[in-house]
């Protein structure tokens, strides 16, 4: 089998380093909130060209402390994809606030601009006080588009960038362009730790402040809380990890480019649209995705008879989501969503994916549509 992600493969060359690292924090005693955790956040500020970087536990939370953060509140209506993974929504839902789905641009899958304008025009019966644009698959959304429409309508904005930690938004990087980013180093992301581990990205001192107590149980003095807080910090060890890792992220990234550059290039002339990158935005291929005519399916079938992971991110559209019923939505409300989650299907794209596996998956999918 050809994965979607061999973890083995990356990890093998940099074992040594992170064992030295693990062994260190072991051998120090400090797991919460250790010397590590304050070396990730300078070292990631320091990549994103961002003032401050909080570590938390994982990429959700990063979501849920920043809406906190921001004054996000109970019923506050917060403007979200319907087409992305569930934890954007699911955090909004957390703190009581109400998911508000948008669609999608059916080139790049990110959130629409015109989808936002559309519900913002219905902005009181939404009680509509942020957005949450997703850069889905490792490519940014519109942000101007975006940050236009919230500053005309005095709205917060966080951007889910927990597929594009390294990405740019002409030359910003994903996560540093609105009020807050939000970022997931979950094992399979393009930089990922060893289990769950999340940040939040900020420019601003007060914001920065509010999570570093909102992670650590509200308290800024042990014992001494001064508001509800929650237990989220950035493990050590992931942080010990992740700190290896980071040096390697650029070079993983253009990698993957280049691999996506190859495929882009073998599939071409097919009946199969290869990704759409925007003019505004590098693309650094968390997922690489094709889209067929007809529904994906069957060629997910043939791929994985012949060896290869192929799979759909993500099959059912938020808005369709059992656990979403209570807000009302149906089947048709977001055409471009539902399109999507039954046309497109993901293939390998990762750094260590060798020429002769490219290949072979091209010539499947060949074997298929010809």
């Amino acid at each position: 089998m050809i994965p979607l992600l061999d973890l083995k493969k990356q990890i093998a060359p940099l074992r040594q380093d992170i064992d030295a690292a693990i062994k260190k924090v072991i051998d120090n005693n400090n797991f919460v909130l250790g010397k590590e955790v304050a070396d990730f956040e300078n070292a990631a500020a320091r990549y994103c060209r961002v003032k401050y970087a909080i570590g938390v536990a994982n990429g959700t939370d990063a979501i849920k402390l920043a809406l906190v953060a921001l004054g996000i509140k109970c019923g506050d209506g917060v403007i979200c994809p319907s087409f992305t993974y569930f934890a954007t929504a699911g955090a909004i839902a957390s703190i009581g606030a109400l998911p508000v789905f948008a669609d999608i641009d059916p080139e790049t899958y990110n959130i629409s601009a015109k989808s936002i304008e559309s519900i913002l025009k219905k902005k009181k019966k939404h009680n509509i006080k942020a957005i949450v644009p997703v850069h889905l698959y490792g490519q940014c959304a519109d942000m101007d588009a975006i940050l236009k429409l919230a500053k005309t309508h005095k709205l917060k904005v966080i951007e889910d960038a927990a597929q594009a930690f390294g990405a740019e938004y002409r030359g910003r990087k994903a996560g540093t362009i609105a009020d807050c980013g939000s970022i997931s180093f979950y094992p399979g992301k393009n930089l990922g730790a060893f289990g769950d581990a999340g940040m939040v990205l900020t420019n601003k001192k007060s914001i920065n402040e509010e999570i570093r107590i909102l992670r650590n149980q509200g308290n800024k003095e042990q014992y001494f809380h001064t508001v509800l807080g929650y237990n989220s910090r950035l493990d050590t060890l992931q942080a010990a990890v992740l700190n290896v890792k980071l040096s390697y992220l650029d070079a993983w990234n253009k990698k993957r480019q280049e691999n996506a550059r190859y495929l882009s290039g073998q599939l071409k002339n097919l009946k199969i649209k290869t990704p759409y990158v925007a003019e505004y935005s590098t693309h650094i291929y968390h997922q690489y995705v094709l889209r067929l005519g007809s529904p994906a399916k069957k060629l997910i079938e043939h791929l994985k008879n012949k060896g290869i992971d192929a799979r759909v991110y993500y099959p059912v559209s938020l808005h369709l989501q059992k656990c979403f019923k209570y807000l009302g939505y149906k089947k048709g409300d977001f055409p471009e969503s539902e399109s999507a989650a039954s046309h497109i299907l993901a293939i390998p794209v990762y750094p260590d994916l060798a020429r002769d596996e490219m290949d072979y998956i091209v010539k499947s999918i060949k074997e298929f549509l010809l």
